[in-house]
């Protein structure tokens, strides 16, 4: 039974890709050098996932749509003083700031699991760009590693700044978001 006073907001298909992305990275970043197989596999279940999620930001439902979420870094950084001064717009969807933070999730997984593919060819000889990585230089590797570690302590960061976020906007707001992204109804 539904809330009278609620709408669906987030679909199916949004509320699997989040909880599996919390899930695969979790498991990518944890895994990290002890069990490589567990990490490249999750790495690879990432790509797969923003690569169907991208495709549904142009199909998928009203509020799954970059078009509902992504504004200008003006109106972005309008609406973060506007949080800051405590008289933000709800916004039924994602919120300006919202909306940047998953383009910057975006950006920040597809390097980390770019780089990752590339430093699994260098250095572990294997992976698909295995063969075209072979015979790099160890000083080559050294910085490809740099450049994965760096997009996925960037992405824990992230992810801390959206928790901080939603915890925020829930208190200001008085809306249970993370309900919301489990149920997928939020208040009218």
């Amino acid at each position: 039974m539904h809330n009278t006073n609620e709408i669906n907001v987030w679909d199916r298909f949004v509320r699997s890709f989040h909880w599996s992305l919390v899930v695969t990275f979790t498991v990518c970043y944890l895994t990290e050098d002890d069990f490589m197989d567990i990490h490249v596999w999750s790495g690879y279940a990432i790509m797969v996932l923003l690569a169907l999620r991208f495709v549904w930001g142009f199909i998928g439902t009203e509020h799954a749509r970059f078009s509902d979420f992504v504004y200008r870094p003006s109106m972005v950084w309008a609406y973060t003083r506007d949080v800051l001064l405590l008289r933000a717009k709800r916004y039924i969807g994602h919120n300006p700031a919202g909306g940047a933070m998953i383009i910057l999730f975006f950006i920040s997984l597809i390097l980390a699991t770019v780089s990752g593919i590339v430093l699994y060819g260098a250095d572990e000889h294997a992976g698909p760009l295995a063969s075209m990585m072979s015979g790099v230089s160890e000083s080559t590797e050294e910085i490809l590693e740099e450049v994965h570690e760096f997009f996925a302590n960037f992405t824990v960061l992230l992810v801390v700044v959206h928790l901080g976020g939603v915890l925020f906007e829930s208190l200001l707001h008085r809306e249970n978001l993370i309900r919301a992204m489990i149920n997928g109804r939020k208040k009218a």
